[in-house]
């Protein structure tokens, strides 16, 4: 059974092929691949399929939310480090370089960048040796 309380976070893009190569770039740092593909979707996971990368399916311009952002889980602060640089260097923004952020926990090392899309995303590890979450 799939531990999460996620099913699945999707994402649209007016750049399928470019964010296609972005995400698969990226991801990679996470231990997670593509693992469905459909005409104009695809999804990407360890086991389930968790991200989706879309066109619009109203065959509208793909739009970035306010205050919306995607996290992903790492398992290291050096897999945190990892999804920078190659989140970087696949074209992202930088919104946040990796580095702890106690004002969300003792525990936080995370990053924040914006995709090809102006989508923002995370990489966050919670470091419960040194306190629990929450």
């Amino acid at each position: 059974m799939n531990p999460s309380i996620v099913s699945h976070i999707s994402l649209g893009t007016d750049d399928f092929d470019t964010a296609l190569a972005f995400y698969d770039r990226v991801l990679e740092t996470l231990g997670a691949k593509r693992i469905m593909n459909h005409p104009g979707a695809a999804a990407w996971g360890k086991q389930f399929p968790e991200f989706w990368l879309h066109r619009p399916l109203d065959q509208q311009k793909a739009s970035v939310g306010n205050g919306t952002h995607v996290g992903f889980m790492c398992g290291s602060r050096e897999q945190v480090q990892a999804f920078w640089k190659e989140a970087l260097a696949a074209g992202a923004q930088p919104e946040g370089e990796p580095g702890p952020r106690p004002q969300y926990s003792e525990a936080y090392y995370g990053c924040f960048v914006r995709d090809i899309d102006g989508h923002k995303i995370e990489a966050s590890f919670w470091d419960t040796s040194i306190a629990p979450v929450g």
